[in-house]
């Protein structure tokens, strides 16, 4: 009886924390999802060109790569009475709505990129530490789940930002801006009314291994030094006794440390994510050039995949639990590379359709849990915001270059090759993957990670 009370309990705080990381998930998405559908059309009325409006909007992403890693360091290594993540989080999503809020009153064009570049800087600062408040609180096998509500959570602010268009731009395009803003407010009132991440086990861990590091430094500097029973965590050890971790403590662990599986999931996560980002924003021209649709029924060949991946989040996670994550993650990419081959094959636009759902489907294997088992593979509690931030630089860039890559590719074969090329890169991911997996089953401390 006593344990069943317990394991209820244990089940009750992990839905309250997932509610609260999806909230601010959700409320910063809807801020972000209304501003890519709002700010071009801003920003066309002072620029002409495509390409500029493009490298303007692309700004954010820039910046998330940069930035990211850095703040998940950073409140890695805060220490106050609420905690690591809620004191950023408490000053950042009421600023960060501040200036969304701001977007539309800027009336030339210097003020508007300002106010874009100091509303990316803000957003990009605390994304990496609201959604490492999960893997604080909300063990190892039970995350994949969590976070499966967090994406979609996520997925469902498209709707969020369609219906705010549908109902406020035509006749108060100001005040349109205000219902984001108003969301992330709530939230960030939320969360700094219920969440203490000082009392996550996460920041509890945390605390005892700063404890013992300042110590270990303490001794070492009286024996001159000793070893760990714990490689991995003793690589990124601090050097002094306010036993911090620097981002470049962390980068040099992944890349120099002989278990190369945190650093070929990064590479996974890159790759997979290019094919993702290939599959979305090629798609409209390819059902142009290939299907011979007009723009606005091609720019809806990806709005039923969208529905699929919302279905698919949560037995994604599921399986994942039941079956392992890097199975479910090789698994579902494979399926989302069978996907682009069918349409590869049957180029007609219901089949087209058909094939990017599949494909969904099984992208959601793969998005719902690779940043899970990094979070599971992290040697310390003391770095799991820095290694949020670096699934994002992996994700980020592979956003970045998969598009461009693909392209490159449809510039020389032409478009109708556009989801084979697509394939390949997902190919990639498999291979990557089953590698991982391989490597953690030949590892004894890998063993509670699959």
């Amino acid at each position: 009886m006593a344990s069943a009370t317990r394991a209820g309990g244990r089940s009750a705080g992990t839905g309250r924390i997932t509610f609260y990381v999806a909230l601010a998930v959700f409320a910063q998405e809807s801020t972000w999802n209304f501003y890519d559908n709002r700010v071009p059309e801003l920003l066309r009325d002072h620029v002409a060109s495509a390409a500029v409006i493009g490298l303007i909007m692309g700004m954010d992403n820039l910046l998330g790569i940069f930035i990211q890693p850095y703040m998940g360091n950073r409140s890695d290594n805060t220490r106050t009475a609420w905690g690591r993540r809620i004191p950023y989080l408490a000053v950042m999503m009421p600023l960060g709505a501040a200036l969304f809020l701001l977007i539309p009153q800027a009336t030339s064009l210097n003020r508007l990129i300002l106010v874009i570049f100091l509303y990316a800087l803000v957003m990009n600062s605390f994304k990496p530490v609201s959604e490492s408040l999960m893997p604080d609180f909300i063990e190892p096998a039970r995350r994949s789940r969590a976070n499966a509500v967090v994406k979609i959570a996520s997925a469902l602010t498209t709707i969020v930002a369609a219906l705010v268009s549908l109902l406020l731009v035509d006749d108060h395009p100001k005040l349109a801006f205000a219902v984001p803003s108003g969301l992330m407010l709530v939230a960030a009132a939320v969360l700094v009314w219920r969440v203490r991440d000082s009392r996550s086990p996460a920041y509890r861990a945390a605390l005892a291994e700063d404890e013992a590091a300042a110590g270990g430094a303490l001794a070492g500097g009286a024996s001159g030094g000793g070893t760990s029973a714990d490689g991995a965590s003793a690589a990124i050890g601090p050097r002094d006794t306010d036993a911090k971790v620097t981002l470049r403590a962390v980068v040099g662990d992944l890349v120099l440390s002989p278990d190369r599986s945190r650093l070929l999931l990064i590479v996974a996560v890159f790759v997979f994510g290019g094919a993702w980002f290939a599959s979305r924003s090629l798609m409209t021209p390819y059902g142009v050039e290939v299907l011979g649709l007009s723009d606005g029924e091609a720019g809806g060949l990806t709005l039923p995949s969208g529905i699929a991946f919302i279905l698919a989040a949560f037995p994604a996670a599921l399986l994942a639990e039941r079956f392992g994550r890097l199975r479910v993650m090789a698994a579902g990419t494979t399926v989302f590379a069978a996907g682009t081959i069918l349409g590869a094959v049957v180029q007609t636009p219901a089949v087209t359709v058909v094939a990017l759902c599949l494909a969904t489907v099984g992208a959601a294997g793969f998005v719902i849990n690779a940043v899970v088992v990094l979070w599971n593979l992290a040697p310390s509690s003391r770095v799991l915001g820095a290694y949020t931030g670096l699934y994002t630089v992996g994700w980020a860039t592979g956003g970045f270059a998969g598009p461009a890559l693909v392209g490159l590719a449809v510039d020389v074969t032409g478009w109708r090759l556009t989801l084979l090329h697509i394939a390949v890169l997902a190919v990639v991911a498999v291979l990557l993957v089953l590698r991982v997996d391989r490597l953690r089953r030949a590892s004894v401390v890998g063993e509670g990670v699959r």
